[in-house]
This record gives C-alpha cells, structure tokens and sequence, in this order.
C-alpha cells in the first residue's frame, strides 16, 4: 500500500513521542511492503511562535492531501495566556472543523499488568475495554460565544442530523463488537439532549434493532463508569460530555499514557493522537511514555488504511513489552524506563 501522511509533532513531549511512532511505522512499511510518504509540518504552539497561526495554511493544505494525520501534542505554560491573540488549543478546534473529522474514538482497554495502578478496586477492573465514540465539531465548543467583564455566554447546539452522523458511527462499530451501545445525555433539563435521545432512540429502533441500548443522564454515566466500568462495550455521547468522560475513563487504564484516539471524518480519513497532553513538566527527561502515540499508529492503520494485521502487530508488540515488565515512569514509579527505552521495547517486537 500507498498512502500519505502528515506529521505534526507539535509541542513539550510531542516531538519525543512521535519519533518513536515513526520508528514504528518505518518498521511496519518494511516488514509488509508499504510505502508511507511523510510530510512534516508546523501546529500549536510552535507554529504560532513560527508563523502566528498555531494551524498554518500549508499546514491546512498538507492535510488535506493526506490520507490520515499523525499529531502528537499541543500547548505549554508558553503559550497560556487568555488574553493572547491565539492560542494552540484553538488550531485544535479549527484543525477538526476544517477537516471535517466528527467522530472521536478512544478506547479504555485494562492491561492485567497495569492493575495495581489504578484507583479503582482490582477486581472492578478485569477484562474491560469500552469504546468512546465521541461527537467532536459541534455542542457548546463550537456555539456562538460572548464574555465581557462581568457576562459570559456559551451556547450549545445539536441538530438532527448532527446526531445520527455520530450515532451511526457508534452503532456500526457496536455491530462489530457485541451490539451493546450506552448512549449518554443530560435529557432531564436539556433540551439539545432531549433531541439527543429521541433522535437516538428512534434511529437504533429503526436502523439497528439488533443492539441492545440503554441511556445514561451523565451524572449517572460518572458513577457508573468506576462502579460497573466493565459492564461497558460502545458509548456515544456530545463533544462536552465525551470530553469530560474519557478522561475519567482514562484512570480505570492505570495511566493516560497509554491511550491513542482517532479523530475521524468521511471516507476513512482521520487525525490520530494520544489522549495526554504535552506535558511540558517532563519534556526532554526522558520520561514520557510513547505508547499512546505508537497506539495511536496502530488505530490509523486499521480505520484509515484498513491495515488489520499490521495494527495487531503493534498492539501485541505494546502488549508484549508489558509482559516483560518493562515500564515508563507514569507506570512504575520504582523501576522504570526511560522514552527512548520503552520505544525501542516495543520496536524490537515488530522488526
């Protein structure tokens, strides 16, 4: 196979990461014979410090050329100023709407290996793996906006079809999984998740009667979520909702450094990142964990160029280098690996 794909390392420990995804990917296209043409380019902090957009237009044109983007991380203390003309957190939100990629993906998946690192009690935590399906270019990030001194607006906006687009996502993916899809609102004052569940509720009966729903207010989605994480299979929820979910989600993992995502849009196109930040505290250290990015490769490879084998290979070399015992710092705080280390581990499992 032939395909493009553009590169943004970003900010803080995004270029550490991506390196070692790209030694990753380099391996995969000669072990099966690919040909991976990468275009590097400016995004987030560092292309606002270059060019004065954190998401240039050669940016813009190099990814829309691509068939997937790779991203690694963006925004730093830099770069925090609210009353700064852009920010890097706003190439983010103009980066999605321009490429039009509706539908975030992140999976929670437990490693038995990483138990003992998270809050949650043991034996909550055996064999889960929940798919978020997540509505990424509308509700209140991307409704009309006014603060002033003492006034502040947000306004939240769904329309009809804005929701079967992202629940159709959900329910094609619970259809390849175990026709099990939670579908979480706040449907009991809001009138956007009012529209939310009946649109749901009658698409799933019309469309998809083989998957068996339930419906969660959000509140309630929170507690159920560490109380019962692995009664869980697909969730859908709104852009605000799914945000705030997964990254509680993220704690059933042990760390959130092990948690790719992919932003996707039509015709198989996506962006792919890991889920944690750029975490400018430990940038150059030698203690960020690469294996959400290099997961992350493996998610662009099935959903993007429909590469199963190979994306299995990465996530079972991941898999595999966890078995070892072979930790970054965020999953071992007593003896541990550094960056460079851990992604070497998981490439002499693929070459």
């Amino acid at each position: 196979m032939k395909a493009e794909i553009t590169v943004l390392a970003g900010d803080g420990i995004g270029p550490e990461i991506t390196e070692h995804a790209l030694n990753i990917l380099n391996a995969i296209e000669k072990k099966y014979g690919h040909e991976f043409i990468l275009h590097d380019a400016l995004f987030g902090g560092i292309a606002i410090d270059e060019t004065g957009d954190p998401y240039p237009l050669k940016t813009r044109e190099l990814c829309k050329k691509s068939d997937a983007v790779l991203l690694g991380a963006v925004g730093g203390p830099k770069w925090s100023d609210p009353k700064a003309k852009t920010r890097p957190e706003k190439g983010l939100l103009d980066m999605r709407s321009d490429l039009g990629v509706y539908a975030n993906l992140r999976q929670i998946k437990t490693y038995p290996q990483l138990i003992n690192n998270s809050p949650i009690e043991n034996a909550k935590l055996k064999d889960i793996d929940i798919l978020f399906v997540r509505e990424l270019i509308g509700g209140i990030y991307f409704g009309e906006k006014e603060k002033t001194d003492d006034y502040a607006k947000d306004v939240c906006e769904y329309s009809a079809s804005e929701i079967e687009r992202i629940v159709k996502v959900a329910a094609e993916l619970s259809m390849k999984r175990k026709n099990k899809l939670t579908s979480v609102d706040k449907a009991n004052v809001m009138a956007t998740s009012q529209l939310w569940r009946s649109v749901t509720t009658a698409m799933i009966k019309k469309e998809y009667p083989e998957i068996d729903i339930e419906h969660l207010l959000v509140d309630a989605a929170t507690m159920h979520l560490l109380s019962r994480p692995a009664d869980f299979d697909v969730i859908v929820a709104e852009n605000l909702f799914g945000d705030i979910l997964t990254d509680e989600a993220s704690m059933l993992t042990g760390s959130i450094g092990m948690i790719p995502s992919a932003s996707l849009g039509d015709d198989n196109f996506g962006v792919y990142e890991p889920i944690h930040g750029s975490a400018p505290d430990i940038q150059g250290k030698g203690l960020a964990n690469p294996s959400g990015m290099i997961l992350s490769v493996a998610m662009m490879l099935k959903h993007s160029l429909n590469l199963i084998e190979e994306s299995n290979d990465i996530e079972n070399a991941v898999e595999e280098v966890l078995s070892d015992g072979i930790f970054t710092a965020d999953l071992s705080s007593e003896d541990h690996v550094s960056t460079d280390e851990m992604g070497n581990a998981i490439l002499s499992k693929i070459v």
